[in-house]
């Protein structure tokens, strides 16, 4: 007798794959107690044979109760996700992305750098993608790091505008990642992932926030 056919039963789904451990079990020691009824006294079953089928369909039997476990916690941690992410409603969160908006004359940026760099440019883009002002923001530790940019007459209250960041140490460039803050509208489930929507970017994963503000 092969364990093998009965081991599809494992694939079940959470609410079906205990009942057919079960079964698979219970039609697996049918056909052991029938096998072990009809066998050739002269020519009887090896012990280690029926004990490696044993272990077989106990291995079966955990395996589906360890699928359903698992799929058990994952819709829990799901579920506590999603309570928590409620209380984001009405509060800034950084994203990556590459815009800054003026409020009150200046923009609040933030940017992560990969290691330390000797040397951080700000610069400030316009429309056509052109230069509008450029600060040097100096020396820079390695991870996340801000920026308040004063817009004067540069850029209208409200207004929004891309930013880029070059860092250096020495000769070798240091790698740099910017991030847009925005206010979260809202909170919701597509397609079994949490979204949030921003205020200004609209909707975004809920993966993809790194700090909130």
């Amino acid at each position: 007798m092969d364990i093998t056919a009965l081991n599809g039963q494992s694939t079940a789904t959470p609410t079906t794959s205990a009942k057919n451990a079960a079964e698979t079990q219970d039609r697996f020691l049918k056909l052991l107690v029938a096998q072990m009824n009809n066998q050739d006294p002269l020519n009887p079953m090896d012990n280690a044979q029926v004990t490696s089928q044993m272990a077989q369909i106990q291995q079966v039997t955990s395996l589906s109760t360890l699928d359903t476990s698992i799929k058990s916690l994952g819709s829990q941690l799901g579920q506590m996700q999603a309570l928590q992410s409620i209380s984001l409603v009405g509060r800034e969160v950084s994203v990556p992305g590459d815009k800054i908006q003026v409020v009150n004359g200046s923009a609040e940026g933030s940017y992560e750098l990969d290691g330390a760099a000797q040397a951080v440019k700000l610069e400030i883009l316009g429309g056509a993608g052109n230069v509008i002002d450029t600060v040097q923001l100096g020396a820079q530790g390695s991870g996340r790091q801000t920026f308040t940019w004063p817009a004067g007459t540069k850029v209208a209250e409200g207004g929004e505008v891309k930013y880029r960041i070059t860092a250096t140490n020495g000769t070798a460039a240091v790698t740099s990642t910017t991030f847009v803050n925005d206010k979260v509208d809202a909170v919701y489930s597509e397609g079994g992932s949490l979204k949030l929507n921003l205020e200004r970017l609209g909707p975004v994963d809920y993966t993809v926030v790194s700090a909130v503000n």
